[in-house]
């Protein structure tokens, strides 16, 4: 090879190696891009789950809109909803507050119970109670004060606070439901009761959850939350309790509105 030869083949080399080097600094700088713009979204995603959360737990509990059958709280502490001379079918509700699938059954069942209700086609039992005690805190201290919270609730607002309570659910295994929060939530749904907080502060309803606790366990085997009984004949959580639909079926078919 000449020498004219050797010179153009190792220029063309430079060349080809230049024209890779500028290829691989090209895809440098799109990776660079592409990384930083998924870390901005994640920067931008992560803030506004955390000013969701603080919205969220430092929001305001609101009263409940629209109708209501009337309520009334029994001497165990349960809350029943029911139109005057209603007495069946009867739908108990086992559920703890500290319970996130509770919170999606009140979210996929819950108005259409309440509409039930106002129909007069089903007597409505809540039992609230402390499935948690056997758990390590945070878990068991939020179950123990929402429930006991609840009961300190006059009837007649035990729906808005009912829906407050799953509303400012704490995340499994993270702090809420403290009594500062309780209190102001009671307040925020039209609590004007003197004696309400300091019910609250006090613990003075752990008896009577403790009593709850140990007939939704003991004398009804409940094992879990929600657990929803029809005429004391327990119903699929899935395919009956949880779908709206569905469970007006079933308590049509038991009599409901008869």
């Amino acid at each position: 090879m000449s020498k004219a030869a050797r010179e153009r083949s190792a220029r063309e080399r430079l060349a080809e190696e230049r024209k890779r080097q500028a290829a691989r600094a090209k895809q440098r700088r799109l990776l660079a891009i592409v990384l930083g713009s998924v870390v901005a979204v994640a920067a931008i995603v992560a803030a506004t789950v955390v000013i969701m959360d603080r919205q969220e737990k430092n929001g305001r509990a609101e009263a409940h809109q629209g109708a209501l059958a009337p309520l009334s709280r029994e001497a165990d502490g349960s809350i029943v909803m029911a139109k005057a001379g209603v007495t069946k079918p009867v739908l108990e509700i086992f559920e703890d507050f500290q319970c996130p699938v509770c919170k999606q059954f009140e979210k996929a069942s819950g108005k259409t119970i309440e509409q039930l209700a106002v129909e007069g086609k089903v007597k409505v039992v809540y039992r609230p109670f402390h499935l948690f005690g056997q758990q390590k805190d945070p878990v068991r201290i939020n179950s123990l004060r929402s429930a006991e919270a609840a009961l300190c609730v006059p009837a007649d607002k035990w729906i808005s606070y009912h829906d407050a309570l799953f509303k400012f659910q704490p995340q499994e295994g993270s702090k809420g439901f403290s009594p500062d929060d309780l209190v102001k939530w009671g307040k925020d749904v039209g609590v004007t009761d003197p004696n309400f907080e300091k019910c609250v502060r006090d613990e003075q309803k752990k008896p009577q959850v403790d009593s709850m606790t140990k007939y939704a366990l003991e004398s009804r085997k409940v094992e879990g939350t929600p657990t929803v009984f029809l005429d004391g004949k327990q119903l699929d959580l899935q395919s009956q309790a949880s779908n709206g639909e569905a469970l007006r079926a079933v308590i049509t078919a038991a009599g409901g509105g008869k």
